[in-house]
């Protein structure tokens, strides 16, 4: 029963519960073949799909916590500019319902419909006729279920990461987005730092030349929030840490990678491999602080292996329990050049055997190929970013900039549905090949085989 349980958690209820455990080769084999069938019936008509215009995005808000707080303040521009307005807002939380109408009455004249009687009144909100946009900002397991409540009443909908965290669940999104005809993406700002879209400029000039490899992480020391007993309500975040072992945050890491990669645009995770460390760090801070929690099952470190089909190299690293300084990564290879990030660092091949060597650039060389490569958004919306550094330094503003100009204009949008299930698979595949000893587990393809169709990615747009 204790397995059949685990099964349930990483595929879903009503998936792959026949599958062994890995004994032998066969038995792998036909885990990674029942994994690849999860997927025949996704078709991939959602690649670079444009909905009807809407000059006026009406959005209606789940969640206002920590998240949803921030998400409200980038949509001042987008309000002052009739690109958007906040119709409706559903927190069972009256003090967080409350922030948000105050914020809002100085933005905008319409004053939004609020839900907040009982944890299902969301739907209520969902069902609302002048919702163009559904924007969920809730624990973790809300986001499938909403997403797929949102679009089955014909809303888009735009979810904070992770999309799902099962692979029927992933599955459900796409099939259910391409059967309704509406977006379901995912938010991941990390996409739209200025570091970062730095470098998708400079891999679209031919800087990087071939690309090979890539390492990024999610390591950020998030003990005291984990155990604080109010800043995740109830302490949801921490319950995954005692329940689960695998990378729960892949997004923040391979989002931009992917993106780098031309994941889905091109190429295609192939298969992964993940290893956890042992655990040390976390139950230290229970026992330090007299937390109640059981045992942690979620090992310090996790590090996992990806390959894509045209054979280049991803190590994702997940580290939310040691004390260390914040970190991406953020390492690019490629036959030219090579990037590293926290401190953000950039080295270019020479021609010549003599040029070859091991030092980054000087500061000076390095600045110079900050400003030449800098993308052009950043250039646009650098004085209307300035005025919200308070979301993770105009990362989110950004982000919610763009993805309410694609609605507005009708053209695809940067993160499809493919890249936000894509992103989110990453964690059931990381905790079955942790509960494998490691076993290479099959990246199911979710895009019909569309991913074989090489095209920029939207990112590179100017809008």
């Amino acid at each position: 029963m204790k397995r059949k349980s685990f099964l349930k958690s990483i595929f879903g209820a009503g998936a792959l519960l026949s599958v062994p455990y890995c004994s032998n080769p066969e038995e792998l084999d036909e885990i990674n073949h029942q994994i690849n069938g999860l997927t025949d019936k996704c078709k991939g008509n959602m690649v670079a799909f444009k909905s009807v215009p809407i000059d006026k995005v009406k959005v209606g808000l789940i969640g206002i916590g920590n998240r949803g707080k921030t998400l409200i303040q980038m949509f001042d521009w987008l309000i002052e500019n009739e690109k958007a307005e906040i119709v409706a807002l559903c927190d069972l939380d009256q003090k967080n319902i409350d922030y948000a109408l105050n914020h809002l009455k100085s933005k905008q004249s319409l004053i939004p419909k609020t839900y907040g009687n009982g944890k299902n009144d969301w739907e209520n909100l969902a069902k609302l006729e002048e919702v163009d946009l559904l924007l969920i900002a809730t624990p973790w397991e809300w986001h499938t279920p909403m997403a797929i409540f949102g679009m089955e009443n014909e809303k888009h909908v735009a979810s904070e990461v992770p999309i799902a965290y099962t692979l029927e669940d992933c599955v459900k999104i796409v099939q259910i987005a391409e059967r309704t005809s509406k977006h379901c993406i995912m938010i991941e700002n990390c996409c739209y730092n200025r570091e970062e879209l730095w470098i998708m400029n400079m891999i679209q000039e031919g800087v990087f030349g071939e690309l090979t490899h890539a390492e990024c992480a999610y390591n950020h020391d998030l003990r005291a929030l984990l155990l604080h007993e109010t800043y995740y309500k109830n302490q949801w975040r921490m319950k995954h840490h005692t329940e689960r072992n695998g990378n729960f945050y892949t997004t923040h890491g391979i989002g931009p990678v992917s993106f780098y990669m031309d994941i889905g645009r091109g190429d295609t995770f192939k298969y992964l491999t993940s290893m956890s460390s042992k655990e040390q760090s976390l139950s230290a801070a229970v026992k330090k602080t007299n937390s109640n929690f059981p045992s942690v099952k979620c090992g310090d470190v996790n590090t996992s292996l990806i390959k894509t089909e045209n054979g280049k190299s991803i190590m994702l690293q997940f580290d939310v329990h040691t004390g260390r300084p914040y970190s991406r990564i953020n390492q690019l290879v490629g036959t030219k050049a090579v990037h590293e990030g926290y401190p953000s660092r950039l080295y270019i091949d020479g021609e010549e055997l003599e040029f070859w060597g091991h030092r980054w650039l000087s500061e000076e060389d390095y600045l110079t190929y900050s400003k030449k490569y800098e993308h052009p958004m950043m250039s646009k919306l650098k004085k209307i970013s300035e005025s919200f550094k308070q979301g993770h330094g105009g990362m989110d503003f950004i982000m919610i900039y763009r993805l309410i100009s694609c609605l507005n204009k009708g053209i695809p949008l940067d993160i499809n549905v493919y890249d936000s299930v894509m992103w989110s698979a990453i964690t059931p595949l990381s905790e079955l090949s942790v509960s494998l000893d490691s076993q290479p587990i099959a990246f199911p393809d979710f895009t019909g085989g569309n991913w074989k169709e090489k095209r920029t990615s939207e990112i590179m747009r100017e809008i």
